[in-house]
């Protein structure tokens, strides 16, 4: 293990809840759900009708004339990149020294299914020349990578919904290896499009609760009926403690530690014993060189699905051991957020920082009744103060196709 300490030095969001990383934080705290049902007529032609629209357009932050030539992904990457950047106190920094880890689990959709509209009714010469840069799935680093000048390194881990956890993991270890000093990471997504909306709802993976969509992301209820698709990007300033501290900048956490593992069960569903999950909380917590007993708090994946939310919490179980799992706490930011795919393990990310920073876990919203399978202790409804000390929590990310990330983070 690298005896390098990487720290979190920059935040920056936005997303349903909110246009930045307070108004994100506030609503958290406050158990307000960012789900609405959509206002599209296209909508009237499928089984759900709403989903997380980002609470703030990215065109009240970006010129016009920059619009046009950036996917929405990229555009909310940017947005948030940009937060996170000021946040950070816009370091000083040699661009060889700078990289860029910024994932996305679609890639520019929108862009593709809107310029394939586009060749099938007006023709070819119609297409847009910058189509390419703009659907390419690894756009938004390279977006984040231009806007910065980044020239350590830019890369785009692809690996579903755990696409943004695995790009802030990455990081951590791009520093530690020595090739960059500050590394912008996070992830985005922008998939909100009647194909996307029905290709989820033919797995029966979305909710259906149209007549109460805020109500619809319920993670760990014993009558949750599927997620809840959201859009939005979440991206983290990290540098290495030394970098920090000569610039004298302020430090929210440490970003202790990474585990990965796959399941290799099946594409869509997960271990249902947590198998895959566990390992890659235990591999975190190893690399972190954190014991279980000082894990207080769990950001946990929990998506709202029937089969996905109750193995989660036996991965806890098995990785933390019996005695520390009784004693974490565990929310699921999802309940208000919804799921930001590619984009959820960066928001969360944030949302566990700040949870170590300020002492307050989010709540759970939307459980009337706890699935009986859960088996750890849940925060619900309202805020829960953190435990005061050296104390140390994970944000857990999988994604289809069994893909597991997990991270550790402690206060400084």
């Amino acid at each position: 293990m690298s005896t390098t300490d990487v720290v979190v030095t920059g935040l920056g969001a936005t997303t349903p809840l909110g246009g930045d990383v307070a108004s994100t934080w506030s609503a958290l705290l406050e158990g307000r759900s960012g789900i609405q049902t959509i206002d599209e007529d296209w909508v009237k032609e499928l089984p759900v009708h709403f989903a997380g629209v980002a609470a703030e357009d990215p065109s009240q932050k970006l010129p016009r004339h920059r619009l046009r030539r950036l996917d929405r992904t990229q555009q909310f990457s940017l947005v948030a990149a940009h937060e996170a950047w000021a946040d950070a106190g816009s370091p000083e920094i040699d661009p060889l020294r700078l990289g860029v880890v910024v994932s996305s689990g679609i890639g520019g959709i929108l862009t593709i299914l809107e310029q394939y509209d586009v060749f099938r009714e007006k023709g070819w010469k119609r297409v847009s020349p910058f189509t390419v840069p703009m659907l390419m799935p690894n756009s938004p680093s390279a977006a984040v990578a231009l806007e910065f000048t980044a020239r350590a390194g830019a890369h785009a881990p692809v690996s579903a919904c755990a696409s943004s956890a695995e790009a802030i993991a990455d990081g951590i270890a791009m520093i530690r290896s020595g090739r960059a000093d500050v590394v912008i990471a996070g992830g985005t997504e922008a998939a909100i499009h009647p194909l996307n909306i029905a290709s989820f709802a033919a797995m029966r993976a979305l909710s259906t609760r149209n007549d109460d969509p805020q109500r619809a992301s319920r993670p760990f209820d014993a009558n949750r009926d599927g997620f809840v698709m959201s859009e939005g990007a979440g991206i983290v300033v990290l540098e290495s403690a030394e970098h920090a501290a000569a610039r004298g900048a302020r430090v929210y956490a440490v970003a202790a530690g990474a585990g990965y593992s796959d399941d290799a069960h099946d594409i869509v569903q997960p271990d249902p014993e947590g198998g895959g999950q566990s390992r890659a909380i235990t591999d975190a917590l190893a690399d972190a060189g954190l014991k279980p007993d000082e894990i207080a708090h769990v950001n946990a994946h929990a998506t709202s699905t029937p089969t996905g939310d109750v193995g989660e919490t036996k991965a806890i179980r098995i990785a933390l051991g019996d005695s520390a799992a009784d004693a974490v706490a565990v929310t699921s930011t999802k309940s208000m957020t919804g799921h930001l795919l590619g984009g959820a393990g960066a928001v969360e990310s944030i949302a566990t920082v700040l949870t170590l920073h300020h002492g307050r876990i989010p709540p759970t919203i939307n459980i009337d009744e706890l699935d009986p399978g859960v088996t750890v202790d849940i925060v619900r409804d309202e805020p829960r103060e953190l435990p005061t000390g050296a104390v140390a929590a994970i944000n857990e990310s999988f994604g289809f196709g069994g893909h597991n990330i997990a991270i550790a983070f402690r206060r400084p």
